[in-house]
């Protein structure tokens, strides 16, 4: 085992325990509406084109551009309009020389039109009202053929590849399938996880703590960053700080689940047995005893054939820093993605110094405020076990690997929550 704080940066730790891990190889059908932040199984092709017919994208006239060449506010082209293409309907008229049909934006557009004259720039003539047909308008601005047409296939053409396997679904996905009639597909099942927390002093949340007690926190910040990342959250329970006894319930929780996470326990102690139930559960065990990061250097980063296996910090502001670095990236691995999705990220000016030490990164919680200059990050300030410091932020401010601290007025990365 690579020696205690013998630390690796957050992204080279992040590759070694991807590298001993084997993706969810099962899959399972689910219903368009309910894939947002799933992962495609498969790469998804297009039934057919999308517009699948020629269709108006402004409320106008569908015109032969040809019969527009010249149109100005001074020379008007006039034209005579013979009908109304309905929504939802086909078109059904069929322009001469010097015609035109009204149209609305979706709408068909007759096979011998090619373009859409704005309504904005055409005029009846004499002051008819435009309901009995047909009446003569004044076209005040030429157009040329396609101006104003969605055509067939512009947005998506027949068996076009529209998403790739391994892919992160989102709300305009979501949209694109509807849009050709995908009413269900093929996602990656998602993740099990089982989160156990260990500790003599820990208690369910729903009991009166007792001295030296305290209510069991980071299961349920774990299991609700879990979801967030598309897994399933399994909360085992509160185990004791004895060997036999933590090793017994992360064998159950291996075999059963994709991904263990312990919380509490990383730490050097003679209390502290993690590192020995990791090692205990198979090959290869611990990878790594420490991440370059603060909160939660003492992280531990283990692989049990192909399944990862996390020992966090006890502090729960170091323990959700430390699942968002490595543990959520993991359960996104595990569907098939291989990269995590963007994280929300905006940059602020700083209102306080932040110290740091060069070799790790920090993250800084903070409230962000508007402005006239901008948005303004505040630190918010506190030990890694107050975990009211998360509550009263907005994001986490990061301080580069090797830069020894920032600057009040410096414009920063916030990693928003």
């Amino acid at each position: 085992m690579p020696e205690f704080f013998n630390v690796l940066p957050p992204d080279e730790a992040r590759d070694l325990l991807f590298q001993n891990l084997a993706p969810i190889a099962e899959d399972e059908v689910i219903r368009t509406e309910e894939a947002l932040g799933r992962i495609t199984a498969a790469s998804i092709y297009s039934p057919h084109a999308l517009p699948y017919f020629r269709r108006s994208t402004m409320d106008g006239y569908a015109v032969q551009a040809s019969n527009t060449f010249g149109a100005t506010e001074s020379l008007p082209a006039f034209l005579t309009v013979i009908g109304e293409v309905q929504m939802g309907q086909a078109a059904g008229i069929e322009l001469g020389e010097l015609q035109a049909a009204v149209v609305h934006t979706g709408g068909m557009i007759p096979e011998t039109a090619d373009a859409v004259v704005q309504i904005e720039f055409a005029q009846t003539v004499g002051g008819v009202s435009g309901i009995d047909f047909p009446y003569e308008i004044e076209v005040l601005r030429s157009v040329a053929s396609g101006q104003n047409v969605l055509q067939v296939g512009e947005d998506v053409g027949h068996n076009d590849k529209i998403l790739p396997a391994g892919h992160f679904l989102r709300p305009q996905d979501l949209g694109g399938l509807m849009a050709l009639g995908i009413t269900e597909l093929k996602v990656t099942k998602r993740p099990k996880v089982a989160i156990i927390a260990t500790g003599d002093e820990v208690v369910h949340p729903s009991q009166n703590p007792g001295p030296g007690q305290i209510r069991d926190i980071n299961s349920y910040t774990i299991a609700a960053q879990t979801r967030q990342a598309g897994g399933l959250p399994v909360v085992v329970g509160i185990i004791p700080d004895e060997l036999d006894v933590l090793k017994l319930a992360a064998e159950e929780a291996l075999k059963q689940h994709d991904m263990v996470v312990m919380t509490a326990g990383s730490s050097v102690s003679v209390r502290d047995v993690t590192v020995d139930v990791i090692n205990s559960l198979g090959r290869p065990g611990v990878l790594l005893h420490g991440i370059a990061t603060r909160p939660g250097k003492p992280t531990i980063v283990g692989a049990v054939l192909g399944k990862p296996v996390l020992g966090l910090p006890g502090n729960p502001v170091s323990a959700m820093v430390q699942f968002a670095m490595v543990g959520m990236p993991t359960i996104y691995r595990l569907q098939g993605l291989p990269f995590s999705p963007r994280r929300g990220i905006v940059w602020a000016k700083i209102s306080a110094n932040i110290a740091s030490e060069t070799g790790r990164e920090d993250y800084v919680p903070a409230r962000l405020d508007d402005t006239s200059d901008g948005l303004l990050a505040t630190p918010v300030f506190g030990k890694s076990n107050l975990i009211y410091t998360l509550v009263k932020a907005d994001g986490l401010i990061k301080v580069p690997l090797n830069q020894g601290g920032l600057a009040a007025g410096e414009w920063v990365e916030v990693q928003l929550f």
